[in-house]
């Protein structure tokens, strides 16, 4: 059985989504690991020990385990301090790899991440995927680089070094190339998927019961509370809404160093707004108690500035919920604009609550069925089938040599 060692340091798969670091970074981990295992892959999971009750090793399905590595103190620590502990972690891992069962190939989630790949990679001669999830050059384009300073180089490295970076779309290989000079015979391209035996289309009515929502046209946002996501652009849009008696439903918590303050602006802008009637702040939830909020709104939107893939806007057309999003990463490949949903290319929230008020009046019943139709492309086996090819591939040659 081949077996491989993903790497995923500053989140883990077990972490509830949504708050703090975890995100569709944990849904990501968590799933492909499922499916790799279902495929015959053994998957073990190397994430830092977070609290004291974390046991060493979690076994979540038969093929597929988390092993909680210590490096640092046992508490969370916060994303920007997590550089400092890349040589306890890789130190620790390399342990827990040479008194285990062996690995065949490492796959890195994450620059953290690539990181301890990188050096993992050479100190044991495997060769190396990685998965960026989100690049420090891309979002430095839109003003929200994360302001790490040795991540653009990391990233940079990690690239060179890697024996194969994996892209969720053609855009995301192309910023691979463009920013850091990517190799593109090592790129490839692997969407994400969607579970299908969770997120699929029920009775909305039946839905809002489920999760408490009033009756009326209601809004949905799914993410993290953080600038990147452009939670206040949901906000202002409902504001600029004609159909009035909308609710706005936000579910998430706070994320990173300014998650705090963005929560505070949040609702400030509500409270300015005059909308504290119209928004409900919902916390994050299980991932698999997601599926009736997004089956319980009429338009889910997903404002963000950069996406390389958007799992929310996939998720949300699984359901039947039709999606009004920024034209920006993968929800320009998720979204089929005027079909499936509503693209928009500039942050103007009257440009959205126009898209979303077309949908609540005119197109939702067209667009809940084209949306789920074309969401049945994206499936974690066939994510996990490609990757256990390129896996294959990977361990029975020598590794790639850092140019």
């Amino acid at each position: 059985m081949q077996r491989v060692t993903m790497l995923s340091v500053h989140t883990s798969p077990l972490a509830q989504p949504g708050a703090g670091d975890g995100g569709g970074m944990n849904v990501y981990v968590r799933a492909l690991g499922s499916a790799l295992a279902r495929a015959g892959v053994a998957v073990d999971v190397l994430t830092r020990a977070e609290h004291a009750e974390q046991p060493p090793v979690v076994e979540v399905e038969p093929g597929f385990r988390v092993v909680h590595v210590p490096a640092g103190p046992c508490a969370p620590v916060p994303l920007r301090d997590l550089p400092g502990l890349v040589a306890e972690f890789t130190d620790a891992s390399r342990r827990v790899l040479e008194r285990g069962d062996g690995c065949d190939v490492l796959h890195a989630n994450y620059w953290v991440s690539g990181a301890v790949g990188h050096r993992l990679k050479h100190e044991l001669d495997l060769p190396l995927v990685t998965t960026f999830h989100t690049l420090d050059r891309v979002k430095a384009e839109v003003g929200l680089a994360d302001g790490a300073p040795l991540r653009p180089r990391i990233e940079a490295e990690v690239v060179r070094c890697a024996d194969l970076v994996v892209a969720s779309t053609f855009e995301e290989r192309d910023q691979l190339e463009r920013h850091y000079g990517a190799d593109p015979e090592r790129i490839e391209i692997i969407a994400p998927g969607v579970d299908h035996r969770v997120f699929f289309p029920a009775d909305r009515a039946a839905a809002r019961r489920q999760v408490g929502l009033p009756p009326g046209p209601v809004v949905l946002f799914v993410g993290r509370l953080q600038p990147l996501k452009g939670a206040d652009l949901a906000v202002r849009a409902l504001a600029a809404l004609a159909t009035l008696r909308a609710t706005l439903v936000i579910v998430g918590g706070p994320s990173g160093p300014d998650g705090a303050d963005e929560v505070r602006s949040l609702r400030r802008l509500v409270a300015q707004l005059g909308l504290e009637h119209r928004v409900r702040f919902v916390d994050p939830q299980p991932h698999e108690q997601l599926a009736d909020f997004y089956r319980a709104a009429d338009v889910c939107v997903v404002p963000s500035h950069t996406e390389s893939f958007g799992l929310v806007a996939l998720e949300a057309a699984a359901c039947g919920t039709p999606v009004v999003a920024a034209a920006v990463g993968g929800l320009r490949f998720l979204v089929d604009d005027g079909v499936t949903g509503y693209l928009v290319a500039e942050r103007d929230p009257n440009a959205y609550a126009a898209l979303i008020d077309r949908v609540l009046r005119d197109d939702g019943d067209e667009m809940r069925a084209q949306a789920v139709a074309r969401s049945t492309r994206y499936r974690w086996s066939i994510a996990a089938a490609r990757l256990r090819r390129h896996y294959d591939d990977l361990a029975a040659r020598a590794p790639v040599k850092c140019s």
